[in-house]
C-alpha cells in the first residue's frame, strides 16, 4: 500500500428554480422585488450561520426546526436541492443516525453554498 492520498473533491449538481423569484419581480417591480428577494436572501443566510453554529457546538437539540425553517426558506426561493437536503439532514437527526447525518449535513453546506452564489448572480442579472 502507498503512502499516497487523494482528496476528494464533491461536486454537487444543483437543481434551481428561477421562477419563484422572477414572478416577485413581475408582482412587485424591480425595487420592491430587490429589497424583498435580498432581504430573503440574507434571512436564509443568516439561518443557516445560525445553524453552522450550532452543529459547531454539537447543540443539536432544536437543530431540527431550524433545519424545516431552512428548507421553507430555500423552497420560497426556488433553492430545489437546499431544500430537499434540509429534509434529508432532519430525517437523519430524527433517525438518530449520526453518520448520516454528518454526510448530509457536509453535502448540505456544499449545496447552500452553490445556491446562493446562483442567487447571487440571478439578482445581478436581473438590476
Amino acid at each position: 500500500m502507498s503512502g499516497n492520498v487523494t482528496a476528494l473533491r464533491p461536486k454537487e449538481r444543483v437543481r434551481l428554480d428561477a421562477e419563484p423569484i422572477a414572478s416577485i419581480y413581475r408582482n412587485l417591480g424591480p425595487g420592491g422585488a430587490e429589497q424583498v428577494v435580498s432581504r430573503a436572501l440574507g434571512e436564509l443566510a443568516l439561518t443557516l450561520a445560525g445553524l453552522v453554529e450550532q452543529v459547531r457546538r454539537r447543540e443539536l437539540g432544536d437543530l431540527g426546526r431550524g433545519l424545516r425553517r431552512l428548507q421553507r426558506m430555500a423552497d420560497h426561493l426556488g433553492m430545489i436541492s437546499l431544500g430537499l437536503i434540509a429534509a434529508e439532514a432532519r430525517i437523519c437527526m430524527d433517525r438518530s443516525d449520526a453518520t448520516a447525518f454528518a454526510a448530509v449535513w457536509a453535502r448540505l453546506i456544499r449545496v447552500a453554498e452553490a445556491s446562493l452564489a446562483w442567487d447571487k448572480e440571478l439578482l445581478d442579472q436581473t438590476l
